[in-house]
Parts: structure tokens; C-alpha cells; sequence
């Protein structure tokens, strides 16, 4: 069963947060170096300071050890709840999320519901995963984690829901009242997030029966910090072997997002290829015709018209720079996919467009080690497609690989089979952004 509850949550309290802009982020992954300074420049208080804290700074914090940065957090975290800075619900929630935006010249609406669930392993078929964990980040979030005690965003998790049903549900909660949280986040600034609390129990109830009988719920993006929850729930079920059931570390905050919700958005990743000169663009274009029908185009638009024109995700852009130019790569036989790769994987996860580039492409036919790849020495992920190209022309990149985005069948698919898609196989877009909501998970935390 997909058993989920309210929590008494912990927001920012607008009463002493005039701007709430100032003290949200992307999630820990997305904040790079530069943007974690802007968020700490932003507000002392941004949620940034506890998510990704700096690895050297004061010491000055109350309980906390200047050096190690997750006592910092915990301090931080602990601090602000003193100060009236964050404060607590008073009697458990459930919260409405809904993201609206625009790509192109279309506007997309995403409902999305904020709620405990229930952590299962992988084999209870329940919860899924679509794409591979690393070492180092399921360690880093462990350590936090068992610092702060509590979950300071949410993990974004996808549920069938073919009528959008919870929808309906969430829709009739929050009426024409206005949001309890309404901010522009200011990484993605052109996303409107809006939150509502819901605690009535009648429409919580239905919400819990409708979603109690769902399997196959997929993890969209927080992967490692799903592990990272498995792990502490097993520490601390080992350390309190008493607790009961609805004790809080067996819960995970999560978004919960139906797989039919109109407002879902996969965007592409791009490849850019660096510190790899042991083939030129040319020769790569070269090596590609044994399997690939290879045609130049003209410039980037025109490239990626072709990708994205390609149903079956087989058609690949590429650039090399400007003497090699843009080309359309498109594999000359759909089942070459499923020869060429020989590992143990199912046909769809070989069909899948970066399957087919990661062991066909990079690996086979551009020679780029796998270990090059696995440790990003050697590659650099991509939303924006002028910004590899800029690399390219700039002499910091060797050669790019354009791709469209993964399926929402594609990646059903995988996630049935239990098997893993290769590392940044799917962007969904907006972002679950962090400091709307805090879960605690302390050992005594009922829910």
C-alpha cells in the first residue's frame, strides 16, 4: 500500500519573512557554487545555509563545530525554530503545490500535493526507482540528515492517477482562497509556486484511501535522497526497536505529482564532451556512419527541429565546433540498439535515446572511458543548448550531443522492469524548490 499522512510541518514564518523569495532554493543538487553565494547573499536566513552549507565559516553558531558543516546545519536549523524565524503547524497537514509557467508560448499548470509517505524498499513494488544513486551524495545527505532530523525539502514522486482524481481532491480543498505561500524562487524565476495548507479531515481521508491501493510509483527526481531515507529509517529502527509504526523516520516528505497531470514537463539533457582529445569531432562523425545516417544542418535550431521531430528518440544532434559544424545523426536500424548494447538490460531500456548515445556513441564510437563519464571529468550536462555550444566555440569543450527528452512511457517502462536509466536520463521541469516546507524525523516524531 502507498500509505501516506499529514505532518505538523515547518515553514518560514511570514511574519518575520517579509520576502519570501529570499529564503527558498533550488534543491541541494541544482545549487552550484555560484548560486549558493547568491542565496546567501540574498537573506541569512535562506534555506541554503542548511541544505549546503559552506564548508568553512563561523563558529560562532550556538552547539556547533565551525568545521563540520552538518552541526552547522543542525544549528542553523535549531536557531531559527528559537528565534521564531521557522515555525511549527499546530495540528497535522497536507499541502496543495501548484507550479505555473511557461515554455515557449505555452503556459503549463502542475498540482502537486506536499505529504509523508511511507518509505518501502524497492522490491515491495510500491515506490520505484527510474535512474542509478552515487556513493558520495547518498553519504553527504546521510550525514545531514542525521544531523538536522528532518527532511528540509521534498523528494518529487510521480503516482497513476489516470482521472487525476487527488487532483479533484486538492482542487476542492483550496477553493478560490488564496495561498499560504506564494513566491518566485529566484534560480527559476519564472515559475510561480504557490502552497496551500489543507487539514480538513474529510478531504485528507479521501486523499489517503484513493492513493492506499497505488503501485508503481515512481521517483522523479530525489533518488538519492530516497536511499539516503531508507538508511536512516533502518538506523533508526535498530536504535529504537520499540518504536511504533507511525513513528517519523518511517516517512519521507514528498511532492507528490499524478503521471497524468497536464502541467508534467520532461526536458531534455545535452551532452557536452571535455578534457577528451583522444578523437576529433570529425573522425567521431566519421565512425557514426557504420550505424548512424549522418546530414549536416545548417545551425542549432534546425538541429534540434530534427531531434525533436523523431519520435522514437534514435536521431541525435551533434556539434563539433565551427569547422565541423551541426549534423543529424539517425541510426539507420532500430534494432542495432538492441545488438549493439550488450548488457543485461530489457529492449526498452536499449532503445532509450541515452542508452543508445551513452553505449553506442560515447563509448563505442567516440571511445570516451566510462569511468570519465561515471566520475563527470569528462562531461557536462546541459538544459540550455547555446551554453555547450558557447563551451565548443570557446575551445572549454571538445563536442556536444543534442538530445529529446525522455518519455513519460519510456521511462513507466524501465521503472517496471527494475532497472535503472543512465544518470540525468530525465530533467522534470520546474523544479520542487526547498524551504517550503520542513518534516521532522526526530525518534520521538509521531505521525
Amino acid at each position: 500500500m502507498a500509505i501516506i499522512k499529514p505532518f505538523r510541518g515547518v515553514r518560514y514564518n511570514t511574519a518575520r519573512i517579509k520576502e519570501m523569495s529570499t529564503v527558498v532554493s533550488q534543491p541541494y543538487d541544482r545549487i552550484t557554487d555560484e548560486l549558493q553565494h547568491q542565496y546567501y547573499d540574498l537573506n541569512p536566513y535562506n534555506i541554503a545555509h542548511i541544505i549546503r552549507v559552506r564548508a568553512h565559516g563561523s563558529s560562532s553558531l550556538p552547539n556547533s563545530n565551525g568545521h563540520d558543516v552538518y552541526e552547522r546545519s543542525k544549528a542553523y536549523y535549531r536557531k531559527w525554530l528559537d528565534e521564531g524565524i521557522l515555525i511549527r503547524e499546530e495540528q497535522p497537514t497536507l499541502y496543495a503545490y501548484q507550479q505555473t509557467f511557461s515554455i515557449g508560448d505555452r503556459q503549463y499548470v502542475r498540482m502537486g500535493m506536499i505529504a509523508a509517505i511511507r518509505l518501502t524498499s524497492y522490491d515491495e513494488g510500491i515506490i520505484l526507482p527510474h535512474e542509478r544513486t552515487h556513493k558520495g551524495p547518498r553519504e553527504d545527505r546521510l550525514k545531514l540528515l542525521s544531523a538536522v532530523e528532518a527532511n528540509t525539502g521534498q523528494i518529487f514522486i510521480l503516482y497513476p492517477d489516470s482521472e487525476n482524481k487527488v487532483n479533484a481532491l486538492l482542487r476542492q480543498a483550496i477553493g478560490q482562497r488564496a495561498p499560504d505561500i506564494d513566491v518566485i524562487e529566484t534560480f527559476e524565476n519564472t515559475v510561480q509556486q504557490r502552497v496551500w495548507i489543507i487539514n480538513d479531515p474529510g478531504i485528507i481521508q479521501a486523499i489517503q484511501q484513493h492513493m492506499a491501493p497505488m503501485r508503481n510509483l515512481i521517483i522523479a527526481d530525489g533518488h538519492h535522497r530516497y536511499s539516503t531515507s531508507l538508511a536512516y529509517r533502518d538506523m533508526q529502527r535498530q536504535a529504537h526497536p520499540d518504536a511504533p509504526p507511525d513513528a517519523a523516520f518511517n516517512y519521507v516528505q514528498t511532492t507528490l505529482v499524478s503521471m497524468n497531470d497536464p502541467g508534467l514537463v520532461v526536458l531534455p539533457t545535452h551532452r557536452e564532451i571535455t578534457n577528451f582529445t583522444a578523437i576529433s569531432p570529425q573522425d567521431v562523425l566519421d565512425r557514426a556512419r557504420k550505424y548512424f545516417d549522418v546530414r549536416p544542418v545548417s545551425n542549432l535550431d534546425a538541429c534540434l527541429d530534427e531531434v525533436n521531430g523523431h519520435v522514437n528518440g534514435h536521431t541525435f544532434g551533434f556539434y563539433g565546433g565551427p569547422d565541423t559544424g551541426y549534423h543529424v545523426l539517425t541510426l539507420t536500424d532500430n534494432t542495432l540498439a538492441d545488438t549493439l548494447i550488450d548488457d543485461n538490460h530489457s529492449r526498452e531500456w536499449k532503445s532509450l535515446t541515452v542508452s543508445i548515445l551513452h553505449k553506442i556513441l560515447l563509448e563505442q564510437i567516440a571511445g570516451v572511458p566510462v569511468e570519465g563519464v561515471e566520475d563527470k571529468t569528462m562531461i557536462r550536462y546541459h538544459r540550455d543548448p547555446q551554453i555547450p555550444v558557447q563551451n565548443v566555440d570557446q575551445g572549454a569543450g571538445n563536442f556536444v550531443f543534442f538530445v529529446r527528452a525522455t518519455r513519460m512511457d519510456n521511462i513507466k517502462a524501465c521503472a517496471a522492469h527494475g532497472e535503472r536509466m543512465p544518470q540525468k536520463s530525465t530533467d522534470f521541469y520546474p523544479k520542487v524548490i526547498s524551504g517550503l516546507t520542513v518534516m521532522p524525523l526526530s525518534a520521538d516524531e509521531r505521525l
